[in-house]
């Protein structure tokens, strides 16, 4: 259940278990994060998109009904609100160009009147935080239009107003976390200074639950914000603090502008520049909550609101364990809505390098669990020794443990134990080895070997060295290091499968060392 269920009133709960919930922008970063919220807090939900096999992938899919619409399409818009007693209105144009403003207004004026016509009970709507006495920016100007417009329907509306979200995935989060990750020192506009009040994902996500079993019919606008007030330059040196980094240097000058400043964005960030430049123009405004009236109408989730560090530690979660059970895991809930989801876009979690290899083995998979568990010490690495040698001498000459210390048993592996210049991070038996790189690299690497039966009787054998960059220098790293990626952990699978292949009776006729590779980064 989720924290805001845990929190609400009785009358709170029984309006919920009669409100029938529309949700727009269900692929998008908030939406597909609000749902499974949903879901956990008993309400049944509706998806709407406009196309419906994008929420295929959803482990939350068969859970919800999912109706195919356009804002801009009256009659479709009629079908997915048919029924429908809260609606959220998750829609906002970026990287749209000079008319996404306009799209924008179009939008929220046909939902508007589709949701009086249908009898919508509430809206709720998750708009932009900043000051009332100044002139906005365009992206934050077309954010506030799209409020107004709601709030001047006959239908009760609530207006939440957030500021930076922190949690990984969304763009203002990555651009963030690239901008520390990579400029040891920066050169920024001297708005960098200005004040904000950012939120956690999960904050806004318990709000927006909470917004649904309101009482009154009234309108709302509710400033929605963590318990810290930082500027976003103490914001990049907070997220280098807890992600381990050096003190970031940051210079401001008076001469950059938003258009600078985007277009140096997309340089140095995945983050193209089209969606960097109005989150670039929103932070020349301070995003300080004027109230905290909210609280007073959806209490607190349980443990209090997330301070900034503390999100950032969530934020980072996923990316730093790769999926490995370590203590960040053990301090998260098993559903961290801060983590990455599939419906995020390609520069979302951060920047990881992968070499993923997958290869038929004609040997049992008991055969091939073998070979893997007697990996490193005297059997060696089944790839270039010279090669493994060379670095290991190098890792000692920086201080790290090199080839020196070994395994403790030829044949025999358990969790934790050390193997030469890696760690034992996960195993089971007769099917996954997991190691954690412990020599001297510019970010944190794992080595993952993966057994499974083949319908043939054989084996496959999957392969996956994995690479989480810390900053510009291991990025570097991983490039000046990647041409030999095919001696070394190419070769390292093919003598691994020829190992088990000479120590067991061929299952099937050899297929001619077909090797199926696929490198990413």
């Amino acid at each position: 259940m989720s924290p805001a269920t845990r929190t609400s009133s009785h009358s709170d709960d029984r309006a919920r278990e009669s409100a029938r919930v529309l949700v727009t922008g269900a692929t998008g970063y908030i939406g597909g994060r609000l749902i499974p919220e949903l879901l956990a807090a008993g309400l049944p939900v509706r998806a709407m998109a406009r196309r419906a096999d994008g929420l295929d992938a959803r482990p939350w899919r068969e859970d919800i009904e999912v109706v195919e619409a356009d804002v801009e399409e009256a009659a479709s818009l009629e079908r997915a609100l048919a029924g429908i007693d809260v609606a959220y209105y998750l829609i906002h144009g970026m990287g749209g160009g000079r008319r996404f403003a306009a799209r924008d207004r179009r939008g929220a004026l046909a939902f508007a009147r589709a949701a009086e016509r249908a009898g919508v009970r509430r809206i709720v709507y998750l708009g932009g935080l900043h000051p009332e006495d100044e002139e906005l920016s365009a992206h934050m100007a077309s954010r506030q239009e799209v409020a107004d417009i709601l709030l001047a329907s006959t239908v009760p509306t609530v207006v939440l107003r957030a500021a930076v979200i922190l949690g990984s995935g969304s763009a203002s989060f990555e651009i963030m976390r690239h901008l520390a990750e990579r400029l040891p020192v920066m050169i920024a506009p001297r708005w960098i200074h200005n004040r904000l009040q950012p939120i956690a994902v999960r904050d806004v996500l318990h709000y927006l639950v909470g917004a649904a079993g309101l009482e009154g019919d009234q309108d709302r606008t509710l400033d929605i914000a963590g318990p810290d007030v930082i500027t976003y330059a103490g914001l990049l040196r907070a997220y280098a603090r807890v992600a381990g980094l050096r003190p970031r240097r940051i210079l401001a000058v008076p001469v950059l502008t938003p258009r600078l400043a985007s277009l140096w964005i997309g340089l140095v960030t995945p983050v193209p520049t089209g969606i960097a430049r109005p989150l670039v123009e929103s932070l020349i405004h301070e995003s300080v909550a004027r109230d905290d009236t909210v609280r007073s109408l959806i209490p607190d989730p349980a443990g209090g609101l997330t301070g900034a560090d503390r999100a950032i530690e969530l934020a980072l979660t996923r990316l730093r364990d790769l999926d490995v059970p370590t203590a960040w895991h053990s301090a998260l809930p098993a559903r961290a809505p801060s983590a990455p989801l599939p419906e995020d876009p390609e520069w979302a979690g951060g920047i990881t390098r992968l070499d993923t290899r997958s290869r038929h083995v004609d040997a049992s998979p008991a055969t091939v669990w073998s070979v893997i568990e007697g990996i490193g010490g005297t059997n060696g690495w089944y790839s270039w020794r010279l090669g493994w040698r060379v670095r290991g001498l190098l890792d000692r000459l920086v201080g790290g443990p090199g080839l020196r210390r070994g395994r403790r048993h030829p044949h025999r592996l358990s969790v934790g134990e050390a193997v030469d210049w890696w760690r034992v991070e996960r195993l089971e038996p007769g099917r996954l080895l997991r190691l954690r790189a412990e020599m001297r690299v510019p970010g944190r690497a794992w080595l993952e070997l993966r057994v499974e039966e083949a319908g043939d009787g054989g084996s496959v054998l999957h392969q996956r060295a994995v690479f989480h960059p810390r900053g510009l220098a291991g990025d570097l790293y991983w490039w000046a290091v990647w041409p030999f990626h095919g001696v070394v952990f190419g070769g390292m699978q093919r003598n691994i499968a020829r190992s088990a292949e000479t120590a067991a009776p061929a299952v099937r006729p050899r297929r001619g060392g077909i090797d199926a590779t696929q490198e990413d980064s």
